[in-house]
């Protein structure tokens, strides 16, 4: 559309030098105020993207989907970084998962949250970005879901099993669990994966929590994935295939608030 006005534009702009009829002046102007409208509404998409500062235990950034999606009771998607994102500098959230795939135009129609921890994750403080979306947004509590990878994958499934009644689904990539929290956990539906080659974080790390879940109720909510000859930087792709966010927004969860 933005392309198509500004060739208009270009046009009215000759013609108009040839011609200084009051049809083609207004045609000219109104062509002007649809170009800047145009670059107005991208400048409002990238603005739906911000920085949230002392307002939960976590700083975090926070994406809004359109109106029209903003409007309609809109799902909960949380991304927990790994640890070389950590810090305080927000900014470093944006080098790879969720944050980093909205910036490079994926549409995702949820509220999105990506916090930021200095020295791992506390379910308690990452309950804390939740439950100020839940306070200021009007979105459905049914659908909350959480990905994380390495650090972050424990993150999430530390998430999950502390408040399995709050999470619709989780994905957690080449990270861990406590295997106590196996029984909470096998009442999520829970896609975890791991490479095989993984150096940083073992695979066997993955293997645990899924023996945990698997001995609770046979793994029914349970996908697990194992990739052949990934190592754990291969795993970052995932954020950028359609099939995560696919997968994630299937479910729901009644909760009781």
């Amino acid at each position: 559309m933005c392309g198509f006005l500004k060739k208009l534009l270009i046009s009215l702009h000759f013609l108009s030098k040839r011609s200084e009829s009051p049809t083609f002046a207004q045609m000219k102007k109104l062509s002007v105020i649809f170009f800047l409208c145009c670059f107005g509404l991208i400048s409002t998409a990238k603005a739906q993207l911000k920085p949230i500062y002392s307002q939960a235990d976590y700083a975090f950034w926070l994406h809004l989907p359109a109106d029209s999606i903003l409007k309609a009771k809109p799902p909960v998607l949380i991304f927990l970084h790994g640890k070389s994102l950590s810090g305080t500098d927000l900014t470093r959230v944006k080098r790879y998962g969720v944050i980093s795939e909205i910036e490079k135009g994926r549409k995702i129609p949820a509220v999105v949250v990506a916090p930021q921890t200095s020295n791992g994750w506390d379910p308690v403080k990452v309950m804390s970005v939740l439950s100020f979306v839940k306070k200021n947004f009007d979105v459905d509590s049914n659908r909350v879901y959480v990905v994380g990878m390495s650090m972050g994958g424990y993150g999430t499934l530390n998430f999950a099993g502390k408040y399995p009644e709050h999470v619709a689904a989780a994905v957690a990539l080449c990270g861990g669990g406590n295997i106590k929290d196996g029984c909470n956990l096998a009442t999520v539906p829970l896609w975890i994966q791991h490479g095989t080659l993984d150096q940083a974080v073992p695979i066997s790390e993955s293997e645990k929590i899924v023996r945990a879940i698997q001995n609770c109720n046979g793994g029914e909510n349970l996908k697990y994935t194992a990739l052949k000859g990934a190592d754990h930087g291969d795993l970052e792709k995932i954020f950028r295939a359609d099939e995560l966010y696919t997968w994630l927004f299937q479910f729901t969860k009644e909760v009781q608030e």
